[in-house]
């Protein structure tokens, strides 16, 4: 609860340091397009700022927060009123679960076999340096890989579409060619996703291998005589996986971050899609609210991370 409340509150304090003001930026685009009179304007901003609260004191607006919060209330957009954040949340969120999270864990599982090879003294010489790849695409950041895959097999070769979430003019339902279209404009960013972060899970777990092969534990069961496969599976893979469970449900906070630029730059509607739109217009409800969902979901990972420990490990099981 005192990480929601300290992820909360800085959220809310953040976005009130830029002078821009969304309502204003809002309305007098309108007035541009010929919406209303300019000389109406001004009436209009202050009944909007009086409707959101925002003519208040800044200490009255946290109160007002803190209460929305506590009633699950996320408030309404401000830039695609009259739209509420939990709508603008809900249209996003298959997107990005179907992206980020199962690139995530296919990353997870990528680069944890792949650093428990690597430091697995029996494993081939070749299935080991398969690893080295990875490791060095750790550097790259996952928006220039994104850049350069839709310019080699997106532009130049044309083995997949350059973006978007599915093709245009296509009607979105549940039919297999529509699921098929629908995942070829996925592969690209889940690439770009993937080879950037599953060095770092190869590096991670091929350290935490390292430092098991010295336990007494393993040491023994070799001495038993039991197969390489059994000892690599139950005594060394399992426990060298446990610290690396917890940096997943933290993997899955950070993918967003990467997350919002490759959602942008690939045209996805995800959630990362949200969060920049909301941060370019200032619309602090909607940034609001899709950080403390975030926060929120990490958290809770967090936690049921917890009780998946005695799963991995028998020592906490007993204790």
């Amino acid at each position: 609860m005192l990480v929601i409340w300290a992820a909360s509150t800085i959220t809310f304090f953040i976005p009130r340091l830029s002078p821009r003001n969304p309502i204003r930026e809002r309305f007098a685009e309108l007035a541009r397009q010929g919406g209303f009179s300019p000389q109406d304007l001004e009436k209009i901003i202050a009944s909007y700022s009086e409707r959101f609260g925002l003519d208040k004191p800044l200490w009255e607006q946290y109160v007002d927060y803190v209460s929305a919060i506590a009633r699950f209330d996320l408030g309404v957009s401000l830039n695609k009123f009259p739209k509420t954040t939990w709508e603008l949340i809900m249209e996003s969120l298959p997107w990005t679960i179907g992206l980020l999270i199962v690139t995530t864990i296919v990353s997870f599982v990528m680069g944890n076999l792949l650093g428990a090879v690597a430091a697995w003294p029996r494993a081939p010489g070749w299935l080991r340096a398969f690893a080295t790849p990875f490791v060095l695409l750790m550097g790259v950041p996952p928006v220039l890989l994104g850049v350069l895959l839709l310019f080699f097999i997106g532009f130049r070769l044309k083995l997949l579409p350059l973006g978007g979430a599915y093709s245009i003019g296509t009607v979105p339902e549940f039919s297999l060619p529509f699921i098929i279209d629908m995942l070829r404009h996925q592969i690209l960013p889940a690439f770009a996703l993937v080879f950037g972060s599953v060095g770092a899970w190869v590096l991670s777990m091929r350290g935490m291998g390292v430092t098991i092969q010295g336990e007494d534990y393993v040491t023994f069961a070799e001495h038993k005589g039991l197969p390489g496969f059994v000892i690599f599976r139950d005594y060394y893979l399992r426990n060298a996986l446990l610290p690396q469970v917890t940096g997943f449900a933290l993997a899955l906070g950070a993918v967003v971050t990467s997350g919002v630029v490759i959602e942008q730059l690939f045209g996805l509607p995800g959630l990362g899609q949200v969060l920049g739109n909301a941060i370019r217009s200032n619309d602090f409800i909607v940034i609001y609210g899709v950080v403390l969902f975030i926060t929120i979901t990490v958290a809770t990972l967090m936690v049921l991370v917890e009780f998946l420990y005695p799963l991995l490990d028998p020592r906490i099981r007993h204790t």
